[in-house]
């Protein structure tokens, strides 16, 4: 779906989010797609070691938490990521498998985390459209809004840290380990969206979403044709349970 009423602060990313369409990838060639996107992406930039695939996928990608979101742009795919919404039920995620001694005491808790991750753009597209990282990890906290979350989790490595401080006010919360399947260590950053919500949004009014936009976003395909008073309201905690 097209974003809603996205305003940045320069009229070239106003008139570039004019153009943004989030998709949520649920078909296989839609998934397909964005693993090559993946692949080229890392591949470049030094992540991992060739492969006669030349894709990117993990098990998280096929988790009921899970969300898979390609960023186009004039329709073609330009970027994409993936946010997992992580529960005391739902603990599937990569932060949680590289920093479980830390995360598992705070879902124990009833914490509930978003963990944004597999952030990747084309590398021709990011140059010409700098905006396109800021509008594709928008959707991290588009989803912390929707599904009421309490923290919202980064792997980073350490020359992104910085990136990651000044536009989401993330702390440190783990020194850097190696993921698997990854060439280069990431750390754990995170920001307590309770605390911090309304100071982001209002250095960054285009992190702002309607309900509409969230609702569309996170709906499942097979969700759509849901009765009214299966509707989410904004005042309750969505459900991450795929529905019958």
């Amino acid at each position: 779906m097209k974003s809603a009423a996205v305003v940045l602060n320069t009229a070239r990313s106003a008139g570039l989010l004019d153009h943004v369409d989030y998709r949520l990838a649920e078909t296989t060639a839609e998934r397909d797609e964005i693993y090559r996107l993946r692949y080229r992406a890392y591949l470049r930039e030094g992540a991992i070691l060739p492969s006669e695939s030349q894709r990117v996928s993990d098990s998280y990608d096929e988790a009921p938490n899970a969300w898979i979101f390609g960023v186009y742009l004039h329709g073609e795919l330009c970027s994409s990521i993936r946010v997992s919404v992580v529960t005391s039920e739902w603990r599937m995620s990569p932060a949680v498998e590289l920093f479980g001694d830390l995360l598992h005491p705070e879902l124990d808790k009833g914490r509930i985390f978003i963990d944004p991750t597999r952030f990747v753009a084309d590398p021709e597209k990011a140059r010409r459209y700098p905006e396109l990282p800021y509008a594709t990890v928008r959707l991290g906290y588009v989803a912390g809004v929707h599904f009421n979350a309490d923290v919202g989790l980064a792997l980073v490595r350490p020359e992104h840290q910085a990136f990651y401080r000044r536009l989401f006010l993330q702390e440190s919360w783990g020194e850097p380990r190696l993921l698997d399947g990854l060439l280069k260590p990431v750390g754990l950053m995170a920001a307590h969206y309770p605390t911090l919500r309304n100071k982001v949004f209002a250095r960054y009014p285009y992190l702002h979403s309607s309900a509409f936009e969230r609702r569309m976003l996170f709906q499942r395909r097979h969700e759509r044709h849901l009765s009214p008073a299966d509707v989410v309201v904004s005042s309750e905690r969505a459900s991450i349970v795929p529905q019958s």
